[in-house]
């Protein structure tokens, strides 16, 4: 009996069944009727990673002649250069080199013990919506080691390309700004800061596949709702029925 009540609604079940492909397509994919255009959402993400090393012409890494008590002011150094990584003058340099709207790149400084959160500025606000769209947003985050002066830089974009991109960009505007600073100061190159990066960044895809897994978890879940919907208004309707047939006289 049971199997026969659900054949009877076959054609509520495709009806149904419409309304969750839809519903997946709509999820993964954006759809304009005038003019007709289907364009894939932002759903995948990239990151790639790179590190630098806050060093002086005279490299304290190679040269044992250095004296290693000026460790503490390069790594105090490395920290405001991350800062200024994030800065609107670098951040559109970085831009420009990676080929991504400036308006859509954010960069998260280093996080310190004494400035434990991103202050908010032009460019890096903060909105409740940014969790909708983080996927095909363009991020940088700059991390400080306290100990030594290194720079860990990530990147996060909607492509692996991108992302190395990025990565890549974010030291190369760096370098272009301190050569920029130190001819506009005429400070000599013995006594100039140097960022070596240690090898190019290479991007990866982290959620490859997410688009199919997205429309199959909607069309599952929006096809069980509506399905049960129409299940529930069956019991709902049959109820009444039997109501208004049993308030008539003679039953």
């Amino acid at each position: 009996m049971r199997m026969w009540g659900l054949w009877q609604l076959r054609g509520w079940a495709a009806t149904c069944a419409a309304y969750a492909l839809v519903a997946a397509t709509l999820s993964v994919a954006q759809i304009t009727a005038f003019p007709f255009h289907v364009k894939s959402r932002s759903l995948q993400m990239a990151t790639a990673s790179t590190q630098v090393v806050v060093d002086t012409p005279r490299s304290t890494l190679v040269d044992i002649r250095q004296d290693t008590s000026g460790l503490d002011a390069l790594t105090n150094r490395a920290l405001l250069l991350g800062n200024v990584m994030a800065s609107p003058r670098v951040r559109a340099d970085i831009a420009r080199r990676a080929g991504v709207p400036f308006q859509e790149l954010q960069i998260v400084p280093p996080i310190t013990a004494k400035q434990p959160r991103v202050l908010a500025e032009a460019g890096n606000e903060k909105h409740a919506s940014d969790i909708l769209k983080l996927n095909g947003e363009y991020r940088l985050y700059i991390k400080a080691n306290p100990t030594v002066p290194f720079l860990q830089i990530y990147s996060q974009t909607p492509t692996a390309a991108s992302a190395a991109a990025l990565a890549n960009a974010a030291v190369g505007g760096m370098q272009t700004h301190l050569a920029e600073l130190a001819r506009s100061t005429d400070t000599p190159g013995v006594q100039q800061i140097r960022l070596e990066q240690l090898g190019r960044a290479e991007g990866a895809v982290v959620n490859g596949g997410i688009e199919w897994r997205v429309a199959l978890l909607v069309f599952l879940v929006t096809f069980g709702v509506s399905y049960a919907t129409v299940l529930w208004g069956r019991r709902v309707f049959k109820g009444w029925r039997l109501a208004a047939l049993s308030e008539q006289p003679g039953t």
